[in-house]
């Protein structure tokens, strides 16, 4: 990572500065593809996941210069979970009639999301206290463990991640407001609006034939 950190130092100069702190051309080309991918995401456009991957390791980059290394770690996951997603919704049914549909979660499977999301988050937390010089190991394992329950969700087009992405944007707000990552702060209240109404634009996309069974 050191050597990716050297690697990108261009990108990392500032462009100006907000509220006293430093806005890198880096947080400004991740922000700008942030806000592409959650809109393609809203309107169930594939493209949404090649934007994630450009967006994700962008971030990974920003999020490390921070010492922000669980967020860092988890925009790698995003960018692998990204092809799966993209192959999720590309992809056809066994019978080659229809692509995965918007739909719900069984109560069960809201209860083992909420359950590996509860479990991971002080097992990740432990391990940042413990391997890295983070400060913040708990607040930033929180929205980590959380991100990578919203990304499965979202793979599997069930609208509960939306629910999932507003917490965890909520929460980024005050994590990001602490490391003065403020242009990132206003990419995250973005979010946190635009997953409310990702939530109601695929209410009005959910599929009443076919339940939460996949």
């Amino acid at each position: 990572m050191n050597a990716l950190l050297e690697a990108a130092r261009p990108l990392l100069a500032q462009a100006f500065a907000l509220w006293g702190s430093p806005v890198t051309w880096l947080e400004i080309v991740a922000f700008v593809l942030s806000v592409a991918m959650v809109v393609c995401n809203m309107r169930v456009n594939p493209l949404g996941w090649p934007l994630a991957m450009g967006s994700s390791a962008l971030y990974a980059l920003l999020f490390a210069s921070s010492k922000l290394y669980g967020e860092a770690g988890l925009q790698l996951f995003f960018v692998a979970m990204a092809v799966w997603g993209w192959w999720q919704w590309l992809r056809h049914s066994a019978h080659g009639a229809e692509p995965l549909p918007v739909r719900r979660m069984t109560s069960t499977q809201r209860f083992a999301a909420l359950t590996a999301t509860a479990l991971g988050w002080p097992a990740l937390a432990i391990l940042l206290s413990r391997l890295t010089d983070s400060d913040v190991p708990w607040m930033d394992a929180l929205p980590t463990v959380a991100s990578i329950t919203g990304t499965v969700l979202l793979g599997r087009k069930w609208i509960e991640n939306w629910a999932v992405w507003l917490g965890v944007n909520l929460f980024s707000l005050l994590l990001f407001s602490y490391k003065g990552l403020w242009l990132t702060v206003l990419l995250y209240a973005v979010f946190a609006l635009m997953s409310a109404a990702g939530w109601r634009a695929w209410r009005r996309l959910e599929s009443p034939a076919i339940g939460a069974v996949q």
